[in-house]
């Protein structure tokens, strides 16, 4: 599925839920069935600076179809529940594809408006990591597994 389809199946599944508390909860019952990331990724290098509680992010790259996936983790369900929603956006893409995307699917389907400046910015800094990786991979995909804990 393209990044295009991913973001009209995310519009059909959040804009259905009009009340912004109800959404969130959606979010958060997501989060709590998405596992966790494992622990040996839950380290420095991988914390996302800026938000109110921990963030990690893992990217790793599948060498057969030159695609990024990426997993999330916090130690706060909503915090988890949108990173996870941003996660599982971007993966399965390829490089290029991320870069060429704009970022703000989120704010279309009403998630952003309601976020505290410091989850924003927290937001922000995830999206900028996984377009960081994206750079990475599309300069250098071979040099990319060795730049990972």
């Amino acid at each position: 599925m393209t990044l295009a389809e991913k973001r009209l199946a995310l519009l059909d599944e959040l804009t259905p839920i009009e009340d912004p508390h109800e959404r969130f909860q959606y979010i958060i019952d997501r989060a709590k069935n998405t596992p966790p990331l494992d622990p040996q990724y839950k380290i420095p290098p991988l914390l996302i600076e800026g938000c109110t509680s921990s963030l990690w992010m893992y990217p790793s790259q599948n060498p057969a179809t030159h695609t990024c996936q990426f997993r999330a983790d916090a130690d706060s369900l909503i915090t988890k529940g949108i990173a996870t929603l941003v996660c599982e956006y971007y993966s399965d893409a390829t490089p290029v594809e991320i870069l060429a995307t704009s970022t703000d699917f989120l704010r279309d389907v009403g998630i952003t408006q309601h976020l505290s400046p410091n989850r924003r910015n927290g937001l922000a800094n995830l999206v900028s990591k996984i377009h960081a990786y994206a750079t990475l991979c599309a300069h250098n995909p071979k040099e990319t597994a060795k730049n990972l804990p």
